[in-house]
């Protein structure tokens, strides 16, 4: 809630999320609340090139982003009259991507004049869990997704500290590597996390950055995956996908599982969220699930749907941006890369 003078208003805020190839735009309700969510996938666009193609997905934000608005608005009944900002996703992403959501918020912003707040797409992730109960603080979130593999510590709503983080490939990005050496249709990553339950532990794989540090490494677990399948090619061996993927699996969930572990004990942790596209891993998420039960520590999860790319985590990272007094003007750009701060 918002104090306006002696009164309690409530703050509608529509977010914009086009970092990807995913078109989506949403319209939450006090940073907790999801009103109407509109979602236009671009995934059979690009499953026949293996991977997110980023003309072709820019082209098709282009064509969807403002059906995407109309049927969000109509969905909740509302219009533009009734919100009260804009959120929008600036970065990081894919440029081309970016711009289209950006351009139709800063539009949006003139036109109707609405605060347009800057969301980074990372706060987004953390916030989702917003949406689940209310954040207590200091909280430790566990940021997990094709681009990114950190762990960011918050003292406050948006105070984000990063205390760790890859030094090569992301979690997400070393999923997909391996799901497309074992020929799994894009994308890969969630079909590694589904065969790795029907197979066994039978593939030794070496375990990642294994040290005393709270930063993480996965080029050489993908490296070790390539190899294998590789020479057991060579040999003519048949691979067990099932086996390698579950192998695989164990690896990289325990690699993550160890050094949150060490940051909830050395930082006192007391809550946990899980946040990004991987958290939608059931593997990691039963790790994370019982790692919480086991330094009784408090987490969420956010729901699978608010796990990948969507504009409800956006609105909702607003509506923090908002109280913390974040606006931009009408010279915001989109970056590709850029630090949570």
């Amino acid at each position: 809630m918002c104090v306006m003078g002696d009164t309690m208003k409530d703050l509608y805020i529509l977010g914009i999320e086009s970092s990807c190839d995913e078109t989506s735009v949403s319209i939450v309700k006090n940073g907790t609340e999801e009103i109407a969510t509109v979602i236009s996938s671009q995934i059979d666009v690009h499953k026949d090139y293996g991977g997110v193609v980023p003309e072709i997905a820019s082209r098709h934000h282009v064509k969807n982003i403002t059906m995407v608005l109309e049927e969000c608005l109509e969905r909740a009944k509302m219009t533009m009259d009734d919100v009260d900002a804009i959120a929008i996703t600036y970065g990081p992403g894919l440029i081309g991507s970016l711009l289209v959501g950006l351009e139709a918020a800063k539009t949006l912003s003139f036109v109707y004049q609405k605060p347009l707040i800057p969301v980074h797409h990372i706060a987004g992730h953390i916030y989702a869990n917003s949406l689940v109960k209310e954040m207590k603080f200091p909280l430790l979130a566990v940021v997990v997704s094709g681009g990114h593999t950190e762990m960011i510590e918050m003292k406050d709503h948006y105070q984000f500290q990063k205390i760790g983080g890859t030094l090569d490939d992301a979690i997400g990005e070393c999923y997909d590597k391996v799901a497309r050496v074992m020929d799994l249709e894009y994308p890969g990553g969630p079909k590694v996390d589904h065969l790795s339950v029907e197979g066994e532990d039978t593939y030794s794989l070496p375990v990642p950055l294994n040290d005393d540090s709270y930063n993480f490494s996965f080029s050489g677990l993908k490296s070790a995956v390539i190899n294998l399948v590789h020479n057991e090619e060579q040999r003519g061996n048949e691979i067990r996908k099932a086996d390698l993927a579950c192998s695989f699996q164990k690896v990289a969930v325990s690699s993550i599982i160890r050094k949150v572990k060490k940051a909830v004990q050395e930082k006192q942790i007391k809550y946990l969220v899980l946040a990004g596209g991987v958290a939608a891993n059931k593997g990691l998420r039963k790790a994370m699930e019982d790692l919480a039960e086991e330094l009784n520590v408090d987490i969420t999860i956010p729901p699978m749907k608010y796990c990948t790319d969507n504009a409800t985590m956006i609105a909702a990272a607003g509506y923090f941006a908002y109280l913390d007094g974040r606006r931009a003007d009408l010279t915001l750009n989109s970056k590709s890369q850029d630090t949570l701060q």
